[in-house]
């Protein structure tokens, strides 16, 4: 009785302090229970304070200067309205930093020279870190940057669920868990939310492919609907108070996304309360007065006549008409100057002014990328490399040298600073060291054929996978005759990109073949893997000794992968999703429900990612949450708490974690939960807390989770509402999904 009065007595204090962050200025707060310090990541609600200023605006504004406010005026920006003193609201694109500025109406660069921005990992890269610290680094580091840009919105992040490996936008995505998704998301909205600047959460839902993605009707039932793909976005609107969002592209239920009544009415703002505006993904919109009335604030959209956008001249047309009233019209533009007044772009004199392409932000990109780096493999201690027992290494591949800032369709960084992976080695290898690099490989692309995914033609390009002898004959050289050989391979932003999903697994431009090769000349060659979404590296995985996986990792990329590569930086990354042996095993394509035709039915329902390979029984190539290390850990004396719970109890799970070799390092304390003997259908087991913690070599460390059992509930279908069932739990801990290190059970009364 003592502990759970303890944690009531604790919750209540916890309760205060959130309520007193949200009326101040604190971005986070310390939960103390039991002896923890976890970081509960809080945003401020959007202000009401100036809602009688507002009123009195929209009382003097024309129509006309109404409607300005809800289309773009411009590719990012909605008009200003001068007279008033109402400014344009000034958006950038940003998943990987803020976008350069563009024309007025074109995506035609305008060639500036001062908007050069830091480029950051892609989202891939930031999941693999399982650190939420680093998540609000990341949107408080760019969230600078777009302050120093004049910018109010980044569009960003970007954290639809990763249901495919052949996904477009994988790199650029979270992670395939909405636990671990919406761990990261909350503290980056809050990041960038505490620069004055609004984040827009994106794609906002169910916009979990490329192919059709302009009309796709996607069909997913109401318990996966609300247990897989949307509590991220929930948690940004509820804890971050995302101060704005993007609808998809996509339709939901048969109704397109930018004007669904169900999802941005009903659930949006109905239930969780969302205060902020929803601004159409580019050219998403379809209707003028549905679209307004189904919950849709502002049209952004491709270059045509701005007055021709649905929420232009057609909403002045259909206000005279009677077929919309003022006072609609007049509700949406009261959330946009809302908004204004949130991010201080209106009313105030002291927004922050922000920084840009600094060393402080560099050194925030290289601490988030030297995280991300995951060691697959490490047989017969190849890594980390030695470099005074190298007089010559072999570098080969073309992604040695690959630049993945820009490229492809869609958002990418013009940046003075991006070091790749050879430049990387050079910075930090002795100059005894004597590098022999060898391309290996070309970056080619077919001008006229066409992806095919079964009958399906993706827009994607095709690469010509086809060797050329010679740069073969160099790189095998290179290895023969090098004490140690690392070969550079995987993907880059060309063949990863917006708007069109991979036709397969494989591996692009002849690199497979390429790597086993290099591996027939040097058996001790280290396979280094530069991709933001899984391949089929099965077969290289079994003839390497030493398989290590990066990312699109920004600025500082190359240099932080050179550091865990020579063991500067012991790797502690962990996989945010599944690699699949072969695609079938995946579950969207084992239930043959990917990618559909006009309308795609998510069949394998809450069995997403390692849901569905636990659940089957499916090996996968390497399982989600894993990641090796230099050195070893190993978890004892788990305990709770105590054994019995109620709903509204918070579970305290301690264990100790030892570092059992001769490296610091950092490991990830996995807890998934099971429930055999459920009403429900249940995954096999679901992640429901993690710690990433520092433990000094041959040091112990004490760890405290808490798991609220409100997050062990179902969503209930018949009653609409989350049920906790009762009964006996199964807290699962381990460093993956497939290595778990412990267990015990617990009872929810």
């Amino acid at each position: 009785m003592k502990i759970k009065s303890k944690i009531i007595t604790v919750f209540s204090l916890s309760l205060f302090l959130n309520f007193m962050a949200c009326k101040g200025d604190k971005k986070l707060v310390k939960n103390d229970q039991n002896e923890s310090t976890e970081k509960r990541y809080l945003g401020k609600p959007v202000t009401k304070d100036f809602d009688s200023k507002i009123d009195e605006l929209i009382a003097e504004m024309t129509l006309e200067e109404k409607t300005g406010l809800l289309h773009g005026n411009s590719m990012f920006a909605t008009a200003a309205v001068e007279r008033l003193d109402i400014p344009e609201l000034k958006m950038a694109d940003g998943p990987l930093g803020v976008r350069e500025e563009l024309e007025k109406e074109s995506w035609t660069p305008l060639g500036l020279d001062d908007d050069y921005a830091t480029y950051y990992p892609a989202g891939a890269g930031l999941s693999a870190t399982w650190n939420p610290e680093l998540a609000y680094t990341f949107g408080n580091s760019v969230g600078e940057e777009t302050r120093a840009r004049g910018k109010d919105v980044l569009l960003s992040p970007a954290i639809n669920i990763i249901r495919t490996p052949l996904g477009g936008r994988t790199y650029e995505y979270f992670t395939e868990d909405p636990f671990l998704n919406k761990k990261l998301a909350v503290p980056f909205v809050v990041g960038i939310q505490d620069n004055d600047v609004a984040a827009c959460v994106k794609h906002f839902a169910a916009n979990n492919q490329e192919t059709h993605r302009d009309y796709v009707n996607v069909k997913i039932a109401e318990r996966p609907l609300r247990e897989i793909y949307l509590p991220a976005f929930e948690a940004t609107v509820k804890e971050a108070h995302a101060y704005s969002m993007m609808g998809a592209y996509n339709k939901f239920r048969g109704e397109y996304l930018c004007e669904n009544d169900y999802m941005l009415n009903q659930v949006l703002r109905d239930e969780w309360g969302f205060e902020g505006v929803v601004i159409s993904d580019w050219a998403a919109v379809h209707t003028t007065v549905n679209s307004l009335e189904s919950g849709l604030d502002i049209e952004m959209g491709t270059p045509k006549d701005f007055d021709k956008y649905f929420l232009a001249q057609p909403l002045i047309d259909a206000a005279k008409a009677g077929e919309i009233s003022e006072e609609e019209i007049n509700k949406h533009v009261k959330r946009v100057l809302r908004v204004m007044y949130s991010v201080k772009s209106m009313g105030s004199d002291d927004r922050k002014k922000g920084s840009i392409s600094t060393e402080a932000h560099f050194k925030d990109a290289y601490n988030i990328a030297a995280e991300s780096v995951v060691l697959l493999k490490n047989e017969n201690d190849l890594l980390p490399l030695k470099a005074s027992g190298i007089k010559t290494l072999a570098v080969i591949g073309d992604n040695a040298k690959k630049k993945n800032a820009l490229g492809g369709f869609g958002a990418g960084v013009k940046t003075k600073r991006e070091v790749t992976p050879l430049e990387g080695l050079k910075n930090r290898l002795p100059k005894s060291v004597n590098i022999q690099f060898a391309q290996g490989y070309e970056e080619r692309y077919s001008k006229t054929e066409k992806a095919k995914l079964g009958d399906v033609t993706l827009s994607g390009p095709v690469t010509i996978d086809e060797l050329d002898p010679k740069l073969v004959e160099e790189a095998v050289n290179a290895a023969k005759n090098a004490d140690a050989a690392i070969i550079f391979a995987g993907s880059n932003r060309d063949y990863e990109t917006e708007a069109s999903d991979r036709a397969s697994l494989d591996l692009p431009f002849g690199q497979k073949e390429l790597i086993e090769k290099v591996l027939e000349a040097n058996p001790n060659t280290i396979v280094v893997m530069i991709a933001g979404a899984p391949y089929d590296i099965d077969e290289i995985s079994q003839k390497s000794s030493a398989l290590v996986w990066s990312w699109f990792n920004g600025s500082e990329g190359g240099n932080a992968l050179a550091d865990v590569l020579l063991g500067d930086v012991n790797p502690s990354g962990k996989l945010p999703w599944t690699m699949p042996k072969k695609l079938e095993d995946s579950p969207a394509h084992a239930t043959n429900s990917f990618p559909g035709d006009e309308t795609v039915s998510y069949d394998e329902g809450i069995l997403v990612g390692y849901r569905w390979f636990d659940t089957k029984n499916i090996a996968p190539l390497y399982p989600f949450g894993y990641g090796l290390s230099y050195t070893d850990f190993n978890f004892s004396e788990i305990e709770t708490s105590e054994k019995m719970y109620t709903e509204n109890d918070t579970i305290s799970i301690h264990l100790n974690v030892e570092n059992t070799g001769k490296l610091a390092g950092k490991e990830v304390v996995q807890v998934y939960v099971s429930k055999k003997q459920s009403s429900v259908e249940r995954a096999d087991k679901e992640l429901k807390a993690f710690k990433k913690v520092e433990v000094s070599a041959g040091a112990n460390t004490s760890v405290n989770l808490q798991l609220p059992v409100k997050e062990l509930a179902y969503y209930d279908v018949s009653s609409k509402d989350w049920v906790v069932e009762p009964g006996t739990y199964k807290l699962k801990l381990g460093n993956s999904s497939r290595n778990i290190l412990g267990e015990l059970e617990i009872t929810i009364q």
